[in-house]
């Protein structure tokens, strides 16, 4: 088989698998609203990140030195998604917990870089927070690997934001 013909086909199953994730994953969240209401709502680069399935670059959010008591709440509907006590640093540049709030993340399979991965995002609203990993601290040994700009900070003290609707 040629090399261009081997790169065509992984490109079309590429494509299929991640079709087929969505499709599979379709779950209707709770709150909807269109692209255009959320960009309105956060910034361009949470956008990319919560909607459009980006990454932030590592080691660009503030969040991950964060050491403060407190919530992570999603930057999109402000559903509390992590407690501060979760929190600890996987020396990969970005927040990263090892249990995320009671029913706060759902997951679903990602192709984008051809093996599968597991995507989590707000349970809420679906906005992409980041990647599950299985090499996180005991009791879990999970690592959820957020992008901060998917994250806003409250301090323990300080009342949580109003879920969006």
């Amino acid at each position: 088989m040629k090399r261009r013909t081997l790169i065509q086909q992984i490109s079309l199953l590429t494509v299929a698998f991640a079709s087929i994730s969505r499709a599979a994953s379709a779950a209707p969240f709770p709150i909807k609203k269109t692209q255009e209401q959320w960009r309105e709502l956060v910034s361009p680069a949470a956008f990319q990140v919560l909607f459009e399935e980006s990454t932030e670059p590592a080691g660009s959010s503030p969040l991950n030195a964060e050491k403060r008591a407190g919530t992570f709440v999603c930057t999109a509907c402000s559903l509390p998604l992590f407690s501060s006590a979760h929190k600890y640093e996987s020396g990969t540049g970005w927040p990263s917990f090892w249990k995320p709030l009671e029913a706060a993340v759902g997951t679903k399979t990602d192709f984008k870089l051809i093996f599968p991965r597991t995507e989590y995002h707000c349970a809420r609203c679906g906005g992409h927070q980041g990647h599950l990993f299985s090499d996180g601290p005991k009791p879990t040994g999970k690592r959820y690997c957020n992008n901060g700009v998917a994250l806003a900070f409250v301090p323990e003290g300080q009342a949580l934001p109003a879920l969006r609707s």
